[in-house]
């Protein structure tokens, strides 16, 4: 897994979110995603938003990924 790979699939889900992806061991990563969809909505519900878009590859082929989320 890699950093490149995880920032499209990301994008692919909130396609109106800027993203960027930080990591290169591939296993843990560091991720900021600022996205209009995340307005109204708290810390966690922004991050369940993001960790839908990794779906089964969270926990195994990502190890770890640290979320910094917000809606501007």
């Amino acid at each position: 897994m890699d950093a490149n790979t995880i920032q499209d699939l990301i994008q692919k889900g909130l396609p109106d979110a800027d993203v960027t992806v930080l990591g290169d061991d591939g296993q843990h990563f560091e991720a900021t995603v600022v996205c209009p969809q995340f307005e109204g909505k708290n810390m966690i519900q922004q991050h369940r938003m993001v960790y839908a878009t990794l779906g089964s590859l969270m926990g195994n082929e990502i190890h770890a990924l640290a979320l910094n989320t917000r809606s501007a």
